[in-house]
């Protein structure tokens, strides 16, 4: 009887232990969300400061800027990654769409590679400071990639 209280007991942490090494292999194994990766909303903040600002003197396109609320602005492109990177945030801006925000600003594709290239050259700033990876930048400029469309009019 003894024999089969103590195999009992084997089983039983046996069982425990590959219930915990499958565990501890699936949270490895599951990646973090891009907003995790990207160091959460303070991160994305200290993006966005240095991108506004590269952007503001940035004369192919800060034309497109001069009138703008940079506050305002900032906030709402911090809610914008936020969201899109996964986060908890939500973007709401002055209009419904990033079709309707752009209508009539005469966007074309070199200004919309110039704003691409600003935000490159802040990845990458972040990126030597290695508070990200190139693989951050990556997926970054590729969740942000498809607003082209709605943005460049001509």
């Amino acid at each position: 009887m003894q024999w089969k209280r103590r195999l009992a007991i084997g089983v039983l942490s046996l069982g425990i232990l590959v219930g915990c090494a499958t565990t501890g292999e699936q949270m490895a194994t599951k990646e973090k969300s891009l907003y995790d990766r990207l160091g959460q909303k303070l991160a994305i903040e200290a993006v966005v400061d240095d991108f506004v600002t590269r952007v503001g003197r940035d004369d192919r396109i800060n034309k497109f800027f001069q009138k703008t609320d940079a506050v305002s602005f900032k906030a709402k492109l911090v809610d914008q990654i936020c969201e899109a990177s996964g986060g908890p945030c939500k973007y709401t801006g002055i209009y419904k769409d990033m079709k309707t925000a752009h209508k009539g600003m005469g966007i074309t594709d070199a200004d919309f590679n110039a704003l691409v290239e600003d935000l490159a050259i802040t990845l990458d700033k972040f990126i030597q400071m290695k508070t990200i990876t190139e693989k951050e930048k990556k997926d970054l400029l590729a969740a942000l990639g498809p607003m082209k469309a709605d943005i460049v009019m001509q």
